[in-house]
C-alpha cells in the first residue's frame, strides 16, 4: 500500500513538470493594467424542480421571495397562507462582467443552491438583476439549468454522481450597463508581471526598448513595466498587439516546493535539490476497536435488565525506521528518486521536506497552502 502512494505521488509530480511550459512572450508574462474582470451577483429563484426545491417550513426567505415577486406581477397572496412549495428554490447567482464588455453581449451565469433543495435539475431561473460592488444592475440573467450531476433515490436507498445543488447557464445572462474606462486616452500603459520579479520586470523593458517605434519602457518595481506612448502612436490597441507579441529570454526561476496540507500534495519546480543528508523515519500504528456485547441478568427473577456494553480495545504499535542516506542531488530526477527511495507516503513526506528544509539540505523554499 505504501509502495502505490509513493507511485502515486512520483506520477502526479512527473506529470506536473511534463506540463509546465516555459513561457517566452510578453502577453504569457503580463497584464495590461486596468483590463480586468468585474465580479456580479444576484439573489432570485428557481422555478420548474421536479419536487426537488425548498422545504419552505425550513427556507422562509423562499416562501418571503416568492410573495414578493407575485406582488410585483400583480398578485396576493393572502396573509397567512401556508405555502408548503416543493417545485422552487431560492439561489445565488454568480457571473463575470468581462473588460470592454458592451450593452446587448451575453455572459455565462453560475446558479448555486442557498437552502435546502436537492436538485436544481430541470429548474428555470427566473430573471435576475446582477449588481457589482457599487451596487448598480449590470446585467440580467434568465434561463434554463444546466446540472452535470445525476442522482436517484428509491426505497431508502440513494446514488448521487457529482454535485445537483448547482448549475450553469450558457450565455444566461445580457449585459444592460457598460464599465467606463480610460483605455487609449493616457499616453502610458503599464504591464503588470504575473508574478513579481525584478529580472523579468527589467528584461521586458529592455526587449521593447530594444524594439523602435514603441516608445520607452520603465520598470517601475518587480511588478510593473510603465511604456510611455509617443505622440506618432495612433492606435494604442496595435501597439499593444505588437508589444505583447515580443519574445524575453525568461530568467531562471526560483526552486520551490509547495505542500498542500489539505490534500496532502507535494510539488516542486524543476530547480530543486538536494544537499547530502541523512533521513530516519517511523511508522506510528494506532488502532481502535470497539464491540458491542449484550449483558443478561443470571436469573429471569433477580429483576436486572438487559443491556448493551461497549468493549474497547486499543492497539498501539511503532515500527523503527533505518536511517538512510540521501546523496545530493543537481536535477529533479535525482531528487524524486532519492525521495521516492525513502518508502514515504505523501503525508510522511511534507515532514521529511519540512525537516530537510530546517536542516539546510533542501535549496529551495517551502511553501504550505
Amino acid at each position: 500500500m505504501k509502495t502505490n502512494f509513493v507511485t502515486r505521488t512520483l506520477f502526479s509530480l512527473l506529470l506536473a513538470f511534463s506540463t509546465l511550459a516555459q513561457a517566452d512572450r510578453i502577453r504569457d508574462l503580463t497584464s495590461v493594467q486596468g483590463v480586468r474582470d468585474n465580479q456580479l451577483i444576484g439573489y432570485g429563484l428557481v422555478v420548474g424542480l421536479d419536487g426537488t426545491g425548498d422545504q419552505t417550513t425550513q427556507t422562509p426567505f423562499t416562501t418571503q421571495s416568492l410573495n414578493n415577486m407575485l406582488s410585483q406581477l400583480g398578485i396576493t397572496v393572502p396573509a397567512g397562507t401556508n405555502m408548503q412549495l416543493k417545485n422552487v428554490a431560492a439561489v445565488m447567482i454568480t457571473a463575470k462582467l468581462p473588460a470592454f464588455g458592451r450593452q446587448g453581449q451575453t455572459i455565462d451565469v453560475v446558479v448555486s443552491s442557498m437552502g435546502n433543495a436537492k436538485s436544481l435539475r430541470g429548474g428555470t431561473l427566473l430573471m435576475t438583476p446582477l449588481k457589482g460592488v457599487d451596487n448598480q444592475v449590470y446585467a440580467l440573467a434568465q434561463g434554463n439549468i444546466l446540472v452535470g450531476g445525476a442522482g436517484a433515490s428509491a426505497g431508502g436507498s440513494s446514488v448521487q454522481v457529482n454535485q445537483l445543488n448547482g448549475g450553469r447557464i450558457s450565455a444566461g445572462a445580457t449585459i444592460e450597463r457598460e464599465i467606463a474606462n480610460n483605455f487609449g486616452t493616457q499616453q502610458t500603459l503599464n504591464l503588470q508581471l504575473n508574478q513579481e520579479d525584478f529580472t523579468m520586470a527589467q528584461r521586458i523593458a529592455d526587449a521593447i526598448n530594444s524594439r523602435g517605434g514603441y516608445g520607452s519602457a520603465v520598470p517601475l518595481d518587480a511588478r510593473t513595466v510603465q511604456v510611455r506612448v509617443s505622440a506618432n502612436n495612433s492606435s494604442q490597441v496595435r501597439l499593444l498587439a505588437e508589444i505583447q507579441n515580443i519574445d524575453v529570454s525568461v530568467p531562471v526561476e526560483d526552486a520551490k516546493v509547495i505542500i498542500n496540507s489539505r490534500t496532502g500534495s507535494v510539488v516542486m519546480n524543476r530547480e530543486v535539490t538536494l544537499n547530502t543528508c541523512a533521513v530516519a523515519q517511523g511508522n506510528l500504528s494506532v488502532t481502535v476497536n470497539q464491540q458491542q456485547n449484550v449483558s443478561q441478568p443470571d436469573t429471569p427473577l433477580a429483576g436486572g435488565q438487559t443491556v448493551v456494553t461497549p468493549q474497547t480495545q486499543i492497539d498501539l504499535r511503532q515500527e523503527g525506521g533505518a536511517l538512510q542516506r540521501v546523496n545530493a542531488s543537481a536535477n529533479l530526477n535525482n531528487v524524486v528518486r532519492a525521495l521516492n527511495a525513502l518508502g514515504a507516503t505523501p503525508m510522511e513526506l511534507m515532514s521529511i521536506l519540512q525537516s530537510m528544509q530546517s536542516a539546510g539540505c533542501l535549496r529551495a523554499k517551502l511553501e504550505i497552502i
